[in-house]
């Protein structure tokens, strides 16, 4: 059950996981930002008016990867 678990978690988080892994390595505080915005998102209720910080943080992700690209 585990390891079916860690496979979709895997599947669906990838991404996710390559940024802690990588801030991690780089910088204390990035890991722990990250990790607060992960904790908020988890312990959020999953309605719709509260999609907002989802919808914020995924924005303001792209958008500073695109500021990076440049």
């Amino acid at each position: 059950m585990g390891l079916t678990h860690g496979v979709f978690c895997l599947g669906c988080c990838w991404a996710l996981m390559l940024l802690l892994f990588a801030g991690g390595v780089m910088h204390l505080t990035t890991i722990g930002l990250l990790t607060i915005v992960v904790l908020v998102e988890k312990v959020m209720p999953s309605e719709s008016s509260a999609q907002w910080f989802t919808w914020a943080t995924g924005s303001l992700l792209l958008v500073l990867a695109v500021w990076m690209l440049i």
